[in-house]
């Protein structure tokens, strides 16, 4: 491989561990506010309880978060000078604004978070915590502003060769940015909602069956519940909007080879790229023109309309399908969980060991997710203005795989170890006798008060 195909590797690599964390504390600083809210609207201390257990999941995953953060900002200069040289009159300040917005935010109230509840005035304590929430939301923001601005470049000239703004706010507001906000903020609150949901059923199935272990199961599973259809629509929404702006994208992810009607929505099947043409086919005739055209007679873009200028087919057609096949196990686990809460209240130790399994399920489908956008933006970095190959540096191509083993290395070292603190902090909540705060051993209904004599 040569050394453009490497720093993309190491590039996707150095990502794909970053996105992981910003997935979990995006969403998950705002189910901290609603722990704290109730616990100040109700005085049980459950809340706090659950707020002082997640806090620390917080705590951890922004750490990871900010270091793995720096290391990607060290490539645009190190992989990627061309970037930043054509562009970087746009992507700078955009970066700048996310530190100076959200960043100090967060690392500014964070340790009142986590060690000011018995040291300042409970107000203090909780706008720290909204503060917390809505810088990690301001640093998606602008993060996606950015993303959204490359894939969907408008409010800027070029001259000699180097874009200069001409409209921030045409630049901020591109078309393809409400949906690709949307979509990432729901895909960090499902990423949440499964976490929580997972280590809270993997507490009460060790014997952890504390009234904090039931609340903070319950609100992941009606998070999931009530989120995860809604993803399925704002999904088809954004699904819409990029067959507008990037049809060879949505041909990629259809696996559609030729301009036409009634194109079946391919369930599986092994692109061919060399032979133009998908292998072992299994699909739904007409399925992808209803989805993309609401009419299965509707005309979707095919490959052959982009030779040369389409993404890899493979990588972008089975992500999407890994993507969307976790996003409906989601839909299932969700309702399902929802359904035994109020018909039962309580749920089957299969589904709070199936919640055990797919306690970063979010993570796999916001990865997939992100492969999609990001490499059916090829061969472009910036759509129409910069190709990734315009953009790569002079680096030897040993250089860059040296370095990416030991990336490599050192992110299986340090995701190995975040999962397994997490299930160490998990086991080390306090248990309770059976019977002693939660209920029945494996009821989740909220406890019903003894009869005053």
């Amino acid at each position: 491989m040569d050394a453009t195909i490497l720093a993309r590797i190491q590039f996707a690599a150095n990502i794909s561990f970053h996105i992981l964390f910003p997935a979990i504390t995006i969403a998950l600083g705002w189910v901290l506010l609603f722990f704290k809210l109730r616990f100040n609207a109700t005085g049980d201390g459950k809340w706090m309880d659950a707020y002082r257990f997640w806090v620390k999941v917080f705590a951890l995953s922004f750490a990871l978060g900010v270091v793995s953060g720096i290391t990607m900002s060290f490539q645009f200069g190190t992989n990627w000078p061309g970037f930043m040289e054509k562009v970087g009159n746009i992507a700078g300040p955009l970066l700048a604004y996310e530190v100076l917005t959200a960043f100090f935010l967060e690392a500014t109230f964070l340790g009142i978070m986590l060690f000011g509840f018995r040291r300042v005035p409970g107000w203090v304590h909780t706008g720290a915590t909204v503060l917390v929430a809505f810088g990690t939301t301001m640093s998606a923001f602008w993060i996606l502003v950015l993303n959204s601005w490359m894939h969907t470049p408008q409010g800027f000239e070029l001259r000699d060769g180097v874009a200069h703004a001409t409209d921030w706010w045409a630049i901020v507001f591109t078309p393809s940015l409400p949906y690709r906000l949307a979509h990432m903020l729901i895909a960090s609150a499902l990423t949440v909602a499964f976490l929580i949901a997972g280590l809270s059923a993997f507490r009460w199935l060790k014997g952890d069956r504390g009234p904090d272990v039931a609340a903070a199961l319950r609100t992941g599973v009606v998070m999931a519940a009530v989120l995860a259809p809604v993803q399925a629509f704002v999904g088809d929404l954004h699904g819409l909007n990029t067959l507008e702006y990037q049809p060879a994208k949505v041909a990629a992810m259809e696996g559609n080879w030729e301009t036409r009607g009634h194109v079946p929505l391919i369930l599986f099947a092994i692109p061919d790229e060399a032979a133009r043409t998908n292998h072992f086919e299994i699909s739904i005739p007409s399925g992808a023109s209803l989805i993309l055209k609401h009419d299965p007679a509707g005309v979707v873009p095919g490959l052959n309309d982009f030779v040369g200028k389409h993404p890899p087919v493979a990588p972008v057609f089975f992500a999407f399908r890994i993507m969307v096949g976790i996003g409906m196990l989601m839909i299932a686990m969700g309702l399902g969980g929802a359904y035994f809460l109020w018909r039962r209240g309580e749920l089957p130790r299969p589904m709070l060991w199936g919640f055990v399994g797919t306690t970063f399920a979010g993570w796999v489908a916001t990865l997939a997710g992100w492969y999609v956008t990001e490499i059916g933006r090829q061969p472009w970095l910036v759509t129409g203005v910069l190709t990734t190959s315009e953009a790569v540096g002079p680096i030897a191509a040993g250089t860059v795989f040296s370095t990416l083993v030991m990336y490599l290395v050192l992110y299986a070292l340090l995701l190995s170890a975040y999962v397994a603190t997490l299930f160490r902090l998990a086991k080390k909540a306090k248990a309770l006798p059976e019977g002693e705060g939660g209920g029945n051993p494996i009821s989740l209904a909220r406890p019903v008060p003894a009869a005053k004599a």
